[in-house]
């Protein structure tokens, strides 16, 4: 198959369209008619998961988080971002981006966090207009949990070493609002929705102090999206039975904490 085929599987569930509008979500790097045998799906693109995707054989590598967000002035070895785009084209690797196309489409790594966490009767938290699509979901837990027992079920599921949170009183976690990434724009949405906790990778350090009384859960960028790369690879397994799909084995998470 080629690049192209690939990219129109990704685009069913994540069209271009879902993507906010400063994001750069799409073919990154390469050329749409290449021949794909085998795919790397990541998280992040480094130079070494370009260098993990040759030893592997892959001519094509499916990304959650965009290489290029602005243009390149020049192609050369002074950003790594260049040189990832270097080190690519050099090596016939094509690279591709699903990132708030996939994070706003239903089924996609909200829904992938919710899952996790045994979240039902989903909505959006900010709907799209015109489409089923949005940012950040809200749902119930099955049954309610003490605050403390929910974060340590977090920290548990999402291997968080260091889980930052607003204050525990005991009360009781029913209504949870998540955004992976960098979701805090969300939390007046969660809050008028009455959540009981909302969920996101980063805060800002006064929305502790706005946040209602609602409970804060910040798993970190990387804790909170790192089962994108599940997705990414059932949802091109399950379209394209005849690729190859290979997961990264390299921990990207540029963020490092002191044991």
């Amino acid at each position: 198959m080629v690049v192209g085929e690939i990219i129109s599987a990704i685009e069913r569930v994540a069209p271009l369209r879902y993507q906010d509008e400063w994001d750069n979500s799409g073919l990154q790097v390469g050329f749409p008619a290449a021949e794909v045998k085998k795919v790397l799906v990541c998280l992040d693109i480094t130079e070494a998961v370009v260098d993990e995707a040759a030893s592997f054989g892959c001519e094509m590598i499916v990304s959650h988080h965009p290489l290029l967000f602005r243009a390149l002035k020049q192609v050369s070895d002074s950003t790594y971002q260049q040189r990832c785009v270097c080190s690519a084209l050099s090596k016939g690797i094509a690279i591709y981006s699903a990132h708030t196309s996939l994070d706003n489409a239903p089924g996609g790594v909200n829904f992938e966090i919710a899952g996790r966490i045994g979240l039902t009767d989903l909505e959006w938290l900010q709907p799209k207009d015109g489409e089923d699509a949005g940012s950040g979901v809200i749902g119930l837990l099955p049954d309610p949990e003490v605050d403390k027992e929910f974060l340590a079920r977090l920290q548990d599921t999402f291997l968080v070493r260091d889980l930052r949170h607003s204050g525990c009183s005991g009360r009781m976690i029913r209504k949870v609002a998540l955004c992976g990434g960098a979701g805090a724009f969300l939390m007046r949405d969660a809050i008028r929705k009455g959540a009981d906790c909302f969920i996101t990778g980063e805060f800002h350090y006064h929305d502790y102090f706005e946040n209602d009384g609602m409970l804060l859960a910040e798993l970190g960028h990387y804790e909170s999206e790192q089962y994108t790369i599940d997705l990414l690879a059932g949802l091109l397994r399950e379209s394209l039975p005849g690729l190859d799909v290979q997961l990264t084995s390299l921990n990207t998470n540029p963020i490092q904490n002191i044991i």
